[in-house]
């Protein structure tokens, strides 16, 4: 029974997620607790505790009187986001660094990073390639993360991963309309292997500064991106930010 809920709750959470990334609601809208077992056909409390995961998320805010209202936000929010994100995982790595007790540890981290060149380094199909990327690059995130051995700050990451447009993927799709995407890709590969080296050589300063320089290649793009219209509506959860 406790197994069959958690299924049911986590599918309610990922299915109103997906909603409100999507810009199924606007921003501003009320979402109530009943509309969402009709509309999502589950049952009262996994969409109560569903809406409670979104809400600590940000994508939701809590109503006084009851009931959520889905979020807004504004352009310096994702740069904000962005910018948070690049501390956290510079904290990542600078404690991957100093943490590293056995060379072996990294190797888990190294072999993902040689599937992302091989994957970068071929240039036919571009939907496989940047889809074999996005997978890949979420588990490089992933293990960095790891080896930092430190839950706290894997709760701090996942909070502030959890908005759309924080997350290490988030502007993989606004990166395929550019000229220069597959240099992006390359560059991000760069820093992965800078990465790598830092922690195995225990540099944790290094480590720390290529973290935060590798979150803010998301900056760059997303800057890119708020030139050309169709480009800013691909960002995930574009329809929930003011651009006034």
């Amino acid at each position: 029974m406790e197994q069959s809920r958690s299924r049911q709750q986590v599918k309610a959470i990922m299915r109103l997620r997906e909603l409100v990334i999507s810009g199924n609601f606007k921003p501003g809208e009320r979402i109530s607790e009943l509309a969402m077992v009709d509309l999502l056909g589950i049952s009262r409390t996994p969409v109560r505790l569903a809406l409670g995961q979104l809400a600590y998320e940000g994508l939701l805010k809590p109503l006084s009187r009851g009931g959520f209202v889905v979020s807004d936000f504004s352009v310096d929010d994702i740069f904000d986001a962005i910018e948070i994100r690049g501390t956290l995982e510079g904290t990542a790595a600078r404690m991957a660094a100093e943490r590293l007790t056995d060379k072996n540890e990294i190797e888990p981290l190294r072999a993902i990073y040689e599937e992302i060149e091989e994957a970068v380094r071929y240039l036919g199909d571009e939907d496989e390639v940047f889809g074999q990327y996005v997978e890949l690059n979420e588990q490089f995130h992933d293990e960095l993360l790891k080896l930092a051995k430190c839950p706290m700050l894997e709760r701090s990451l996942s909070q502030i991963t959890a908005l759309p447009f924080a997350s290490p993927n988030a502007f993989v799709e606004v990166q395929v309309e550019r000229e220069r995407k597959f240099d992006i890709l390359r560059n991000a590969q760069y820093q992965h292997a800078v990465l790598i080296e830092a922690i195995e050589a225990r540099d944790g300063g290094r480590a720390f500064a290529m973290g935060q320089e590798h979150a803010r290649l998301a900056a760059a793009n997303l800057r890119s991106a708020m030139k050309q219209e169709d480009l800013f509506e691909k960002i995930p959860g574009a329809q929930l930010v003011r651009r006034d």
